[in-house]
């Protein structure tokens, strides 16, 4: 089955003092649970979880899957102890501590969930083949799903699951918050697509101004991805989807016929003989996430490219050894793609800093560092020293 990212949120309006303004309150959370056994074998890190989350920021890290939190419409089972101890340590480095880095720790403390939930398994839409890798409910709770394939040596996959997610879904707690300005969703207005954005290819939709298939969806969703791939995408992967947003792409049917949405969609075309411009060959598709989770061309044996310099070289390859030439697509669609992408992340820019004063280039720079520095040993041991 063919599945793809799908974030899922409840609205619902908050109205949290500024952090300069209000200290936090007390715990949301009773204190009459029995006192943990200090000879069990989660006791440790119960105490870093303690000490770390709920004690500083008010905030319950369930890591032990609980139905009442947890849809009945799906099949699911929790996390390892091994793995939600990983990813929880991952939280606090990647996503708190760098928000901690950048404005201090009273920005999370104010308006960062309440509730952080752990779930081993994706929650599957067959319906719709898409599967929900993170959910905000309500602007306090985030659950994450897939836990039992976090990946800690790849920070592709680390972001694909968890970290681009749950900047994702604190993007909508913020907007749900503070409005983002309307302007943002006239900039696509009458370019989403609720029903079906799942079959729509990673290039194409960047052509349109949309830095992934999902953002396509809804305004609302745009702009929570806005946020979440800026920050979390590295530097050659932003550049190869700009790219794709640079190029045309026909899925080399009659009028681009719009009832077919699996059909692939490519960015160039070779003829074997320039004689014959009619008789075109289309190659090189795209993809959002290749097996290694990265955004790709693929070429037309399967190749897989992942930076502008290698789809370039490739061009020019492929150019010297066919007897006609390669060409690019067409650009019809009357979207400068680049130009979208970059007047939502101004936007989004803007919005970062009058309203939540805080430096949208700058966090980027901070995530990518920390994204690349960990040490999970180092952070394990802290669990270890707990007293």
């Amino acid at each position: 089955m063919k599945l793809h990212k799908y974030f899922l949120m409840a609205v619902a309006g908050l109205s949290l003092a500024a952090c300069s303004e209000e200290k936090l309150g007390p715990s949301i959370f009773p204190d009459d649970n029995p006192p943990a056994d200090p000879n069990g074998y989660s006791y440790k890190f119960d105490k870093w979880v303690e000490q770390n989350f709920l004690i500083p920021y008010n905030l319950d890290f369930k890591y032990k899957m609980e139905d009442i939190e947890s849809s009945m419409d799906y099949h699911l089972v929790p996390a390892s102890f091994d793995n939600a101890r990983d990813l929880c340590l991952l939280t606090k480095y990647l996503w708190f501590d760098t928000y901690g880095e950048h404005c201090g720790t009273d920005f999370l403390k104010s308006y960062g969930p309440r509730i952080l939930h752990l779930i081993g398994s994706p929650a599957y839409n067959p319906t719709s083949g898409t599967e929900i890798l993170g959910l905000a409910e309500g602007g306090l709770k985030v659950s994450l799903f897939k836990v039992n394939e976090i990946q800690l040596n790849n920070v592709n996959q680390l972001n694909e699951y968890y970290f681009r997610t749950m900047h994702h879904e604190f993007g909508h707690i913020l907007h749900q918050t503070r409005t983002y300005p309307k302007e943002f969703d006239l900039i696509s207005a009458g370019r989403y697509d609720a029903s079906s954005w799942q079959n729509k290819p990673m290039g194409l939709q960047a052509s349109q101004g949309f830095i992934t298939p999902y953002s396509s969806s809804e305004g609302r969703e745009d702009f929570a991805e806005t946020i979440a791939n800026y920050l979390t995408r590295t530097d050659e992967a932003d550049a190869l989807i700009m790219w794709m947003a640079d190029h045309g792409w026909t899925n080399g049917l009659a009028e681009d016929a719009a009832d077919s949405d699996d059909a692939p969609y490519y960015c160039y075309y070779y003829l074997k003989d320039a004689s014959k411009p009619d008789e075109k060959t289309y190659i090189m598709t795209s993809v959002e996430k290749d097996s290694n989770f990265r955004p790709a061309i693929i070429g037309m044996k399967g190749e897989v490219l992942n930076t502008v310099e290698a789809v370039e070289a490739y061009i020019e390859r492929t150019n010297a050894s066919v007897a006609g030439g390669i060409f690019p697509v067409e650009d019809n669609d009357k979207v400068d793609g680049r130009a979208v992408i970059e007047q939502k992340r101004s936007i989004v820019r803007s919005w970062f800093k009058d309203t939540w004063q805080l430096d949208f280039d700058e966090l980027r720079k901070i995530v990518q560092r920390r994204q690349t520095d960990f040490d999970i040993e180092a952070l394990r041991a802290e669990i270890d020293a707990v007293q």
